[in-house]
């Protein structure tokens, strides 16, 4: 069964830290553009965080970065493990929010560069993992 499994969410003060995982499960995520969204209670989905698939010459997992999160998080593959991870790090109260992880098995062949044009269009999503960060 292809899926993406999102863990590792919780509680955590101002200025804590928590690592998300991303597993996939029925392919290979070095194959595939992996992003990172999170969505608030009453606000749209924002794209947090993507990295390019890396498995060939073409693609070399260059990462990207919402403003927003920049120099706070970092996002990473184990291709062992099948897992994209996403350390956050500083976290604030408006970082709460629920966090998923998505590709598509024809718009993650891109990179992140191109993906960004279709987050609309992205077929396979987790079920999300709740951050709450207290102030």
């Amino acid at each position: 069964q292809v899926q993406l499994v999102e863990s590792g969410g919780g509680l955590v003060q101002t200025g804590g830290s928590l690592t998300l995982s991303c597993a996939a499960s029925g392919f290979s995520l070095d194959r595939f553009t992996i992003v990172w969204f999170r969505q608030a209670p009453g606000r749209e989905r924002e794209a947090v965080s993507c990295v390019s698939r890396n498995d060939d010459d073409r693609y070399d997992g260059t990462t990207d970065y919402a403003d927003s999160v920049k120099r706070r998080f970092a996002i990473s593959r184990d291709g062992i493990k099948n897992t994209v991870y996403l350390q956050m790090s500083s976290l604030k109260p408006e970082d709460t929010a629920v966090y998923y992880c998505a590709t598509d098995h024809v718009f993650g062949k891109e990179d992140c560069s191109v993906i960004a044009r279709r987050y609309d269009d992205l077929g396979l999503w987790g079920q999300g993992t709740l951050v709450t960060v207290s102030s």
